[in-house]
């Protein structure tokens, strides 16, 4: 983008020039201002060379994108009772039969958004939208409209909102890039009406990719230093071309000058979905963890690259297609996967029914496996149950074993609470050593052994046979179910 590489020819200059200036060309330009506090700039004193004066002014863009950028107001009416103002007020009520009148409050919102299409399909932010009676669109030119949301997606806090407007309109809209081709460094523009002003325009550059910030399993966030103000969400965030790249959604009260958006990749991929108006997602029915230094040696990988599989639903897409504890997934359908939230996104992505070839590392091997991909099911599981109790009477290691773990067996009713199948208990973990290796590697009282080395653990037998076989110094590999989770550690004997 040649646009780009301007500004930065610019900055150099101006400071190759402000590093080889004289200090006595400033303290003459003292000399000869007239003012005691300030300095007047006199016509025959250039401040910069000419070549400085070559930084492009973003205006035309700008006065290109405006038109189709819009803000979004919306009202959500909420009940609530009302216990008056005085103690009074409140008397009155509880007199009469407890009956506390209703008292109804409109709330109103404010956010940004733009159109994608001249019927008058916009793009906004979920949270813009979310929960309202009434949303109401303004355009740059002053006309405003009803509106009314055709999808949303909580999950990546993206919604699609299409005004309804009389007759034919032929709206101005944005095209749309291409945010997998941003590089980190490229320069940026954010748009929107932040606290309901007319319009505001940011600039910076790309900070980094594929930022997760904990907002959901779906995190794949662009951050860039360009402001982005609570009323800019929904906002377009654009290239040196133009081209829409991402929306703005987020800011971070961690630090100044930090945004987030939502890459306009993401977004195309749900907008079909969106313009039905549900989304479907794939699933594979895995629990994934990422690898660690150590645990990436103890399962013979020469990097951390890939996802983990620590657990397989029994029932799932991944079982059915052959998935298996311990696998490390590094590709889906040929592209390479570094961490388990690409896997989740990229699977995610994909519809039920369709078929995915994963490559897997397996006991060291490379193996491929087709999987026919399922559909989410609700997120709307029960949490585990805390670990049972140790009951009296119970057998346990007297003192802590080469990991620093005390270990006790684990009775069919607890294995049962905590759903692990009949006749693989496993043995409880009671005392972790301060300073341990297994405490350093996160290992926790309640967590429950259920494999080392690859070697199924039933009993304290099975557990001692398996750590034997562990010299000093290597990584014994361990997985461990934590409540209803399947992790896997690598522990350093000693």
């Amino acid at each position: 983008m040649h646009s780009a590489r301007r500004p930065v020819a610019a900055l150099a200059a101006l400071l190759a020039f402000a590093l080889s200036a004289p200090l006595g060309a400033c303290a003459k330009a003292r000399a000869d201002t007239a003012g005691d506090l300030w300095h007047d700039r006199q016509s025959s004193q250039p401040l910069v060379p000419a070549i400085a004066k070559a930084f492009p002014s973003l205006s035309p863009l700008v006065k290109q994108i405006r038109p189709a950028v819009v803000n979004v107001s919306t009202s959500q009416r909420i009940r609530h009772p009302w216990m008056g103002s005085t103690p009074f007020d409140q008397f009155f009520g509880q007199f009469f039969g407890g009956q506390v009148p209703q008292q109804e409050v409109e709330r109103q919102s404010l956010g940004s958004g733009f159109f994608i299409d001249d019927r008058g399909y916009l793009l906004t932010n979920n949270h813009v939208i979310e929960g309202a009676d009434v949303i109401r669109i303004k355009l740059a030119d002053g006309r405003e409209f009803p509106a009314k949301v055709i999808g949303a997606d909580p999950k990546t806090d993206l919604a699609l909102v299409r005004v309804q407007a009389k007759g034919e309109h032929d709206f101005p809209f944005l095209y749309l890039g291409d945010s997998d081709a941003l590089e980190v460094g490229d320069w940026v523009i954010a748009i929107g009406d932040p606290f309901g002003l007319e319009l505001s325009v940011t600039h910076g550059i790309v900070s980094a990719k594929e930022r997760t910030i904990g907002a959901g399993p779906y995190d794949d966030f662009i951050q860039s230093d360009a402001l982005i103000n609570p009323g800019n969400s929904g906002g377009p965030l654009f290239d040196m071309d133009g081209a829409v790249i991402g929306i703005n959604t987020a800011i971070t009260s961690k630090g100044q000058g930090i945004g987030f958006a939502v890459p306009i990749n993401m977004a195309k991929q749900l907008l079909p979905q969106l313009e039905r108006g549900h989304i479907v997602r794939g699933w594979l029915g895995v629990a994934i963890q990422p690898l660690s230094q150590n645990l990436a040696k103890s399962l013979g990988l020469p990097n951390t690259n890939g996802a983990l599989v620590a657990d397989v639903v029994k029932g799932g897409p991944a079982a059915r297609g052959g998935l298996e504890q311990g696998d490390v997934v590094v590709s889906l359908n040929g592209k390479p996967v570094a961490t388990p939230p690409e896997l989740t996104r990229a699977v995610a992505a994909l519809p039920p029914g369709s078929r995915a070839t994963l490559g897997l590392v397996r006991n060291g091997k490379s193996v491929t496996q087709q999987i026919e991909i399922g559909r989410r099911p609700e997120e709307a599981g029960q949490e585990g149950q805390e670990p049972g109790e140790e009951r009296q009477g119970r057998q346990e290691e007297a003192k802590p074993d080469a990991l620093g773990l005390t270990v006790r067996p684990l009775g069919p009713d607890e294995a049962a609470a905590m759903g692990l199948p009949q006749g693989r208990g496993g043995v409880q973990v009671t005392r972790v050593g301060e300073g341990s290796p297994a405490q350093d590697a996160g290992i926790a009282p309640g967590d429950v052994v259920l494999e080392v080395n690859r070697r199924p653990v039933r009993s304290v037998k099975d557990y001692r046979a398996a750590l034997r076989a562990t010299r000093p110094g290597e990584l014994a590999l361990l997985r461990v179910q934590r409540k209803n989770e399947s992790i896997f550690f690598a522990v350093k004997a000693k």
